[in-house]
């Protein structure tokens, strides 16, 4: 299933992106699209049973034309993000290959829609993209013993955009989340699409275009650290719940890894980006 939260900000409702690419109403069936919803298995069945029906019984048809697409996610507890996962990368920014994954986080309120305008900080001069794969966990997982219980503690699947200030992140006092965490810096969606629909998570294509110009054009195949070895490892470290977020890492392509002059973003910048089978978001940039 393609899940998605729409309308203004604060008063997303949640809906369903049938087969046939129709916005469907969920706010009769549930009260939004969150980590409450992910571990309920038997309201997921609810959804699917309604998707699946025709007639009388079909969801309400949402008329989508100019409807904001919020967040896919709601309540979100935490972002948990891996740096320097993809191989291409981690050389193009000249450093090592780590042997254990890269952790830094992110706060749940960075993130905003899919094609909401993403804020450029005040004095940065280094703002960077980054498109990455998003995984949305949907069950309790602490000290998984395997890759197989990792991949069942996986509800779905998301773009998110791991914008990054990069002199705030590492000429600032080395400390990465400085760079991380500034307002508006998570563009995430359009869609959470149950992991059902994404058989293998290590085949998906990424890409990312500045204004109109293909930056990033990866592939998770290029992963350090899959999903599930992801997700087993930091369930050593720390709980993950229904509704916590892991962003993957991103291909090569970012401004920082590019010959100087590096093109990193300003004002008026257009951000295209898109996964496999998961969906394509649009940013404008402007001034904080």
């Amino acid at each position: 299933m393609k899940l998605l939260r729409v309308g203004p900000v604060g008063a997303e409702r949640p809906a369903l992106l049938d087969q046939n690419g129709t916005l469907r109403d969920l706010s009769g069936l549930v009260p939004d699209i969150d980590g409450t919803l992910l571990a309920d298995e038997a309201a997921l069945a609810r959804i699917r049973a309604a998707a699946e029906a025709e007639g009388a019984d079909a969801l309400p048809v949402i008329q989508d034309g100019g409807v904001r697409v919020g967040p896919p996610l709601g309540r979100i507890g935490k972002i948990v993000c891996i740096g320097l996962n993809y191989h291409d990368h981690a050389t193009e920014t000249g450093a090592p290959l780590p042997e254990e994954p890269i952790l830094f986080m992110k706060a749940p309120d960075t993130v905003i829609g899919p094609d909401d305008t993403v804020l450029v900080p005040r004095g940065s001069v280094k703002t960077d993209w980054e498109v990455e794969l998003a995984i949305v966990i949907g069950r309790t997982a602490r000290y998984l013993d395997s890759d197989e219980a990792a991949l069942a503690a996986v509800a779905g699947y998301a773009i998110a955009h791991d914008v990054s200030e990069r002199e705030f992140q590492i000429e600032r006092g080395g400390q990465w989340d400085k760079g991380k965490n500034c307002e508006t810096f998570n563009p995430l969606g359009p869609w959470l699409v149950t992991a059902d629909e994404v058989p293998d998570p290590q085949a998906l294509g990424l890409r990312l275009w500045v204004n109109g110009e293909i930056k990033q054009n990866g592939t998770t195949a290029e992963q350090i650290f899959g999903v599930a070895h992801v997700v087993r490892y930091l369930s050593q470290f720390m709980t993950l719940y229904p509704g916590d977020v892991i962003n993957t890492g991103t291909p090569a392509g970012v401004a920082m890894g590019r010959p100087e002059p590096k093109p990193y973003l300003r004002a008026g910048d257009v951000v295209e980006l898109e996964i496999d089978g998961l969906g394509r978001q649009r940013q404008e940039f402007k001034d904080a």
